[in-house]
């Protein structure tokens, strides 16, 4: 059985932001898939399949390729977890991130709070 993808929670502070990921769901009738932009596709589908394996979620492509995050508790929430390019991660709807690295990119779900 897949875990339920987590809901990325978005930190707000004084002078950077980041998401963390609590434990929690993607929503009621996850399907375990994400919107997506594979290599320079022009229009957003739900192609992608999601796994998470403890702090390690794999993003699947439609065609075999994959991407791997390792979720962290330090204000940023997802770093790559093998290969050389880094993250960009930013804020494009309420409850919604982007996740882009190199020429992918997925929309994730994402609650904002602030840290006091």
């Amino acid at each position: 059985m897949r875990a339920p993808l987590p809901i990325l929670t978005l930190m707000l502070f004084a002078c950077d932001a980041g998401p963390s990921l609590p434990a929690g769901k993607a929503g009621n009738g996850d399907d375990g898939h994400v919107a997506c932009l594979i290599d320079g596709q022009s229009e957003w589908t739900r192609d992608c399949r999601y796994d998470q394996d403890g702090a390690i979620l794999t993003l699947r492509h439609a065609d075999g390729g994959f991407r791997r995050f390792r979720i962290v508790g330090d204000g940023r929430g997802l770093e790559p977890a093998d290969g050389a390019e880094g993250a960009i991660i930013r804020i494009v709807d309420d409850g919604m991130i982007e996740v882009a690295v190199g020429p992918d990119r997925y929309r994730l779900p994402a609650t904002m709070g602030q840290r006091r």
